[in-house]
C-alpha cells in the first residue's frame, strides 16, 4: 500500500481499499437493520421495512403504508506502520444519506417496495515518493499521486407475498448507475522532465435482481422460529470507460490522448445469503445471518481502470467474501402506557466480514459491534432510530493499512394506514 494518504475523499466514501473494482460495497439495510449487525434475511416484523429481504416485505400490517429515510455520519482513523520510522496516522470524516424506501401493500398478504441507496463507494487520495536510487540517479526525486471518487447507486423494486400463512417468497428488479473517476499523476522535481497526469473516467450501469425465500413457525405465546434465504444475481456492468493521458511542461500541455473502452466481460458477484430468526413472546428477537459472495468470475482484477497493479505484477484481486453476523431485539412492553422507556425498542449486534479482494495475497477483514434504539413517536409505528456501529478493519501488517471506525446511524420510521373506512360518518 502506499504510504502516505490525506484525508480528502469522495462524498460518498473514503478508504484506501477503495481504489480496486468500484471500490467499497456499502452494508446494505435500514438503521433498523444495521443496529442488529446488519442481520434481516430472516427477520420478519411489521414494524420497519426490511428490505434485505424481498420475501420479508409481506411481514405486515395490510392497510399499511411505510416510509424509511436514512442518514450515517462515518469517522475513520487510519494508521499504517513505518521500519524505522513514526506510524502515519490520518482521520477522515463523512456525512451521508444511505437509504430512501416506500414500501405498501399490493393485495392482503402481498406488498411491494421501492427504494433507493448507494451499493458502492470510490474515495481515496494518497501520495508517496520514489526511493530506488537507481531511478532517482537519473531523473530526480518523483512523487506519485492517486485519488479517485464516485459512487454505484442502486435503484430497487421488489415485492413479497405470503403463501399458508407461513411460507413467504420475493423478488427484486435492482438498476445500478454511477459514475467514478480515478487518477494517478507523476510529479517530478526535475524542471526539464514533464509532469505526467492520466486516469480512468467511468460511466458505467448494470440490471440485476435478487430472490427470496422465507418460512416462520409459530407456536405459543407469541413465539415463533424463522429460517431465510437470498440469492443476488451476478450483474454484468455495461457503459463507458475514458483513459486519458497528458504531460506538463514548463506549464505547456503536450496533446491529450484518450481512449474509450468497453465494460463488456466485467460484472458484480452474486451473493448467497442464509439467515435464522427466533422470536420470544413478542418482545426478545435474535438472529443469525451468513452471507457468501462470489466476485472471482467478476473480471475486476484485470479490467485497465478497475485493475490495481504494483512493479511486481498483480496486486490486488477479486475473491470469495463472507459475513457473518448476529444480532438482538428487545421491546420490554410495546404497549405501555405509563412509562415511555418500555415501548422503547434496543438493539445490538455484531459481524465479521472478509472483503471480496485481496493484497499481496492476504484478505483484508473488518468486525464491528453496532448497538441502536428506536424512539416511538406519536401513534401507530412511527419512530426514530439511533444508533453506533465501532470496529476496525485492515490490519497493520505487510505494510497496509488499519482503519478504525466509528459511524452513526439514523432514521425516521414513518408509518400510517391507508384505505381505513370510518366507523362512524
Amino acid at each position: 500500500m502506499p504510504n502516505l494518504f490525506a484525508q480528502n475523499g469522495a462524498s460518498s466514501s473514503y478508504s484506501p481499499y477503495s481504489v480496486f473494482a468500484v471500490g467499497d460495497l456499502v452494508r446494505e439495510g435500514t438503521a433498523y437493520n444495521k443496529t442488529m449487525g446488519g442481520v434481516g434475511i430472516a427477520g420478519r416484523d411489521h414494524h420497519y421495512i426490511n428490505y434485505l429481504n424481498p420475501a420479508a416485505l409481506a411481514a405486515r400490517d395490510t392497510l399499511s403504508f411505510m416510509l424509511d429515510f436514512g442518514v450515517s455520519n462515518d469517522n475513520k482513523y487510519f494508521s499504517q506502520r513505518q521500519v524505522g520510522a513514526k506510524n502515519l496516522t490520518s482521520v477522515n470524516n463523512l456525512f451521508n444519506i444511505s437509504n430512501f424506501v416506500l414500501s405498501f401493500p399490493i393485495w392482503k398478504s402481498s406488498a411491494m417496495a421501492v427504494g433507493v441507496t448507494p451499493f458502492s463507494g470510490v474515495g481515496y487520495d494518497f501520495s508517496y515518493n520514489e526511493t530506488r536510487p537507481e531511478v532517482i540517479g537519473h531523473t530526480g526525486n518523483i512523487n506519485y499521486q492517486s485519488y479517485g471518487e464516485g459512487t454505484l447507486t442502486k435503484v430497487f423494486l421488489s415485492a413479497g407475498a405470503t403463501f399458508w400463512k407461513c411460507f413467504s417468497i420475493g423478488a427484486e428488479i435492482d438498476y445500478y448507475f454511477g459514475n467514478i473517476e480515478k487518477v494517478a499523476n507523476t510529479i517530478f522535481d526535475n524542471q526539464f522532465s514533464r509532469d505526467i497526469y492520466g486516469g480512468y473516467d467511468m460511466k458505467i450501469w448494470g440490471l440485476g435482481g435478487k430472490f427470496g425465500l422465507q418460512y416462520e413457525q409459530r407456536f405459543n405465546y407469541g413465539t415463533s422460529l424463522t429460517l431465510g434465504a437470498t440469492y443476488r444475481l451476478r450483474t454484468p456492468i455495461h457503459g463507458t470507460n475514458e483513459e486519458y493521458f497528458y504531460a506538463i511542461l514548463s506549464n505547456v500541455q503536450d496533446s491529450l490522448y484518450t481512449k474509450k473502452m468497453a465494460t463488456e466481460g466485467i460484472a458484480l458477484g452474486d451473493e448467497i445469503g442464509v439467515g435464522i430468526s427466533l422470536k420470544l413472546n413478542n418482545r426478545w428477537m435474535i438472529e443469525f445471518d451468513y452471507l457468501r459472495g462470489d466476485w472471482r468470475s467478476s473480471g475486476f482484477s484485470s479490467a485497465r481502470g478497475f485493475a490495481v497493479n504494483t512493479e511486481s505484477g498483480q496486486a490486488i484481486t477479486s475473491t470469495i467474501s463472507q459475513s457473518f453476523r448476529v444480532g438482538v431485539d428487545f421491546v420490554p412492553n410495546r404497549n405501555d402506557i405509563r412509562y415511555y422507556y418500555r415501548r422503547m425498542s434496543y438493539r445490538a449486534g455484531a459481524y465479521y466480514e472478509t472483503e471480496n479482494f485481496t493484497y499481496a495475497g492476504n484478505q483484508i477483514s473488518s468486525c464491528g459491534i453496532t448497538l441502536g434504539v428506536t424512539l416511538p413517536v406519536y401513534r401507530w409505528n412511527n419512530g426514530f432510530t439511533l444508533g453506533i456501529d465501532f470496529g476496525k478493519r485492515g490490519t497493520l501488517k505487510s505494510g497496509m493499512i488499519r482503519e478504525m471506525f466509528f459511524k452513526v446511524h439514523a432514521s425516521i420510521n414513518i408509518h400510517d394506514i391507508w384505505f381505513q373506512k370510518p366507523k362512524y360518518e
